[in-house]
């Protein structure tokens, strides 16, 4: 089976409206080559029913991603990543990741959870994607 070439999600706790967080996502996958040029992103609905949010809130995300020039919608075919190159910095990339980590630790917390206690998740998970 293959995998998808990026796995959306929403957090619901960070104050960044979701389309913005969909686009932050779209933009790194193009910054690491996940996604390159003429891959196919979900469609509108798709991707809604994924994250369990309204088809307006991708629908902005897609259209605010073209006017950007960083996606192409071709209409009855889909919304394609352009040849556009995104570059972003590796301090960007650790921001992001830290906001990622301060979330998680913070829910986990509030479970009873400690770091260690995710590290051991993590890891756990870790073993059974490299045996996958």
């Amino acid at each position: 089976m293959v995998k998808p070439a990026i796995q959306f999600s929403i957090d619901h706790s960070n104050g960044v409206p979701y389309y913005k967080q969909i686009i932050l996502q779209v933009e790194l996958a193009i910054a690491d080559s996940r996604l390159q040029s003429g891959d196919q992103l979900p469609t509108v609905r798709s991707l809604a029913v994924e994250l369990q949010i309204n088809p307006n809130t991708v629908a902005k995300a897609y259209h605010q991603l073209e006017l950007r020039g960083i996606v192409n919608t071709q209409q009855g075919t889909g919304t394609f990543i352009s040849n556009r190159t995104i570059p972003v910095s590796d301090i960007e990339k650790e921001r992001i990741l830290a906001e990622i980590c301060q979330s998680t630790v913070s829910k986990a917390g509030a479970y009873g959870f400690s770091i260690p206690d995710i590290i051991d998740q993590l890891q756990e998970m870790n073993t059974k994607e490299d045996l996958a």
